[in-house]
């Protein structure tokens, strides 16, 4: 898989899962643990002092976004986990990601299998230019973001409708967007080795891009 890095300070860490019997309940599982050990880890701390968050927000800054204007998707699912939310329940792969992304406090995203090729490129958005995302209409502008040759479908943010998994998909991809001076796709691996996480999707990491991979 080539995937080519104009920003510098990420290493992103691609996934091919595969929803596994049983799912759904294992899922249900992960949301709560994810919750519950989130809660006991971080309650009471100012996020901004957790080294992993200030270096998303870092590189945030550095491709020409405010992270307190446009949460990295991590930061905004943790929050909603902080506050005694629980994780919502979507599909077994999201909730996956969902998981991973708030164990580790980092941006992934899931994309349904086929809904993007290779050559993929991370690069910022230019002026001017908009994605359909699961949000809506979707300001590019000084994001980070992913594009194939059809154009960006995801950002760490937010993805696009075009990469969006559905109740009938059984297979996709996930990213994870590590920010390279702290983490290494070990991390992930440990993650999603370990019930109930393991019980939701068969995975199998394929490929590392960007710093240090």
């Amino acid at each position: 898989m080539e995937v080519a890095h104009q920003l510098g300070g990420w290493r992103l860490v691609w996934y091919r899962l595969e929803v596994l019997p049983g799912a759904a309940a294992a899922a249900h599982t992960a949301r709560a643990s994810a919750g519950e050990e989130a809660r006991e880890h971080l309650d009471g701390l100012n996020l901004v002092d957790i080294p992993v968050v200030a270096e998303v927000r870092r590189l945030f800054r550095e491709a020409g976004t405010d992270p307190t204007r446009y949460r990295p998707s991590s930061e905004a699912l943790l929050r909603r986990v902080l506050k005694g939310e629980q994780l919502p329940a979507i599909h077994p792969l999201v909730d996956l990601n969902n998981c991973v992304s708030v164990g580790l406090i980092v941006p992934s995203c899931v994309m349904a299998e086929g809904s993007f090729a290779p050559p993929v490129r991370l690069r910022r958005g230019l002026p001017g230019e908009r994605m359909e995302s699961l949000r809506g209409d979707f300001d590019l502008a000084g994001k980070p973001l992913l594009e194939d040759e059809r154009g960006p479908f995801g950002t760490p943010i937010t993805d696009s409708e075009r990469v969006a998994v559905g109740p009938q998909t059984e297979r996709g991809w996930m990213v994870v967007y590590l920010p390279a001076a702290h983490l290494a796709a070990s991390d992930v691996d440990a993650l999603l080795a370990v019930r109930p996480l393991s019980s939701i999707a068969r995975w199998e990491r394929v490929f590392e891009s960007g710093d240090s991979a």
